[in-house]
């Protein structure tokens, strides 16, 4: 099939997707003056199908890598090879990076997702090795000619996940595939068909084949999606979170008889909607660290529940167990210590404002919460608004004007002291000086007393912190002689 016989709309963006980048006529013809062919495939056409913008230019060809590289030499501003193994060159041009990958037929060892490279012979057996049919479609360069063997078009107009061959074989290559069947379902809001379900459901324990990095990769990318709740529900259908974020099917709480308390599960990926609407108060994009902590915040509470006399169910100190399970998962997963802190940090501090209650808050109070809450402040404001989800509008309500009125006293504040770096008045120098004493513990019992007296009553003039720091000395000598 041509380009031209699409339906006018799709032709309008594929000739739109062929327009942008540089010259890839040209580079086809290239490939072509020297015998081999070379095609746009996967996620580039797939994209522009859609309707959707994308950056990536992946290219198979017949040419082996050598001749891969020969080929784009003199065309390309620059050129790598470090995928040369498994038959890709890298380069670019005027600012765009191209992947050209020789036509490929792997195998695979049942125990390793890493194939055994071998390279093919035809475009369609190419394609035929992909995940997905909607990713199995090309475009033969110069000439233009559209080339969809495995129905990939019918399945973007259905909004389906459909395996080229079948999902067993698909998966059993590469378990990763699993994933991508999430993250996919969650970026598209696609649905994935029913033996996709099924292969995933039999084989979600081969997942554990491959590393955490990867796996960690591929969450992530289903979390930083349009609609993330889609590919979190078919990771916990299929058990395939079992395997990956245990944590997350485990929030499924059996309900008491009475229906006294929330579907744990449901209010998480509810709060993590809510979180995104509001993580615009970020900037620009998606944000990893607020979508994490929003799905995982109660993941305390299976470990905390209780139930009380006459039906009550309690989740004592759920926020600091949950704190402790979330930095196990994620370094299980490999992430950064930086992501791990940030977000222990706010699933830990996520119940703080409800335990102030609804009273107006001190200043010192105030003053503690932007402390314990640092550069994660904002964040912290986003969760403890997401977490809202009761259905009762008059307490909605009321808990949204609670929060706007911190917000206000945090501006407020803010604007009369240094907040966001609260230090005592005086320093280590100072103390020693004052005291009389050498640097030692008494330095840094001093400097909590004064950081303490800072948090209460807000800035002092160094005459005043001076008087509170002998007063405090004095009385700390008179104890110890005592």
């Amino acid at each position: 099939m041509s380009a031209s016989t699409l339906p006018a709309e799709q032709q309008q963006r594929i000739e739109a997707l062929l327009a942008a980048g540089p010259t890839l006529d040209e580079l086809g013809a290239r490939f072509a003056a020297a015998g081999f062919e070379f095609a746009l495939v996967g996620g580039p056409v797939r994209d522009a199908l859609l309707g959707r913008s994308g950056n990536d230019w992946d290219f198979a060809t017949s040419a082996h890598p050598d001749q891969i590289e020969q080929l784009v030499t003199g065309w390309a501003d620059a050129i790598w090879d470090m995928g040369r193994d498994f038959g890709t060159i890298g380069c670019r041009r005027a600012g765009a990076q191209f992947e050209i990958t020789t036509y490929r037929s792997d195998t695979y060892d049942p125990d390793s997702r890493k194939p055994e490279v071998a390279f093919g012979d035809t475009l369609e057996g190419d394609l035929s090795r992909r995940d997905f049919a909607v990713n199995a479609m090309a475009i033969r360069l110069p000439g233009r000619e559209f080339v969809d063997p495995f129905g990939g078009l019918v399945d973007l107009d259905a909004g389906v996940l459909r395996t080229p061959v079948t999902a067993e074989q698909s998966f059993g290559d590469d378990p990763l595939r699993m994933m991508r069947a999430a993250r996919f379902a969650a970026q598209l809001n696609f649905r994935a068909v029913d033996d996709v379900v099924e292969a995933m459901s039999n084989m979600a324990e081969r997942i554990s084949i491959v590393s955490a990095e990867r796996v960690r990769d591929e969450l992530n990318k289903l979390i930083l999606s349009a609609h993330p709740q889609s590919g979190l529900r078919l990771l916990v259908e299929t058990k395939l979170a079992d395997q990956i974020l245990p944590e997350l099917p485990a929030l499924i709480l059996e309900r008491d008889e009475h229906h006294r308390h929330k579907d744990v599960y449901e209010h998480s990926l509810t709060v993590l909607e809510q979180a995104i609407s509001l993580e615009h108060r970020l900037g620009d994009g998606p944000d990893l660290i607020i979508r994490v902590a929003a799905l995982l915040h109660d993941i305390g509470k299976p470990k905390t529940r209780r139930f009380q006399p006459g039906g009550a169910v309690t989740f004592h100190h759920h926020d600091v167990v949950g704190a402790k399970l979330v930095r196990k998962r994620m370094r299980a997963l490999r992430y950064s210590n930086d992501e791990i802190k940030q977000v222990s940090l706010l699933v830990e501090l996520h119940l703080r404002f409800h335990g102030y209650g609804s009273g107006e808050w001190s200043d010192s109070a105030v003053r503690r919460y932007v402390r314990d809450a640092g550069d994660q402040l904002e964040r912290l404001h986003i969760l403890t608004r997401a977490d809202c989800t009761t259905r009762n509008q008059k307490r909605a309500a009321t808990l949204r004007r609670s929060y706007d009125s911190l917000e206000e006293r945090i501006a407020t504040l803010a604007g009369q002291e240094e907040l966001s770096a609260i230090r005592p008045d005086l320093d280590g120098n100072d103390i020693m000086e004052i005291l009389g004493i050498p640097a030692g513990p008494e330095i840094g019992q001093a400097y909590k007393f004064l950081l303490e007296l800072r948090m209460e009553r807000g800035p002092l003039e160094a005459g005043v912190a001076k008087a509170e720091l002998l007063t405090w000395w004095k009385a700390r000598s008179l104890k110890e002689i005592s």
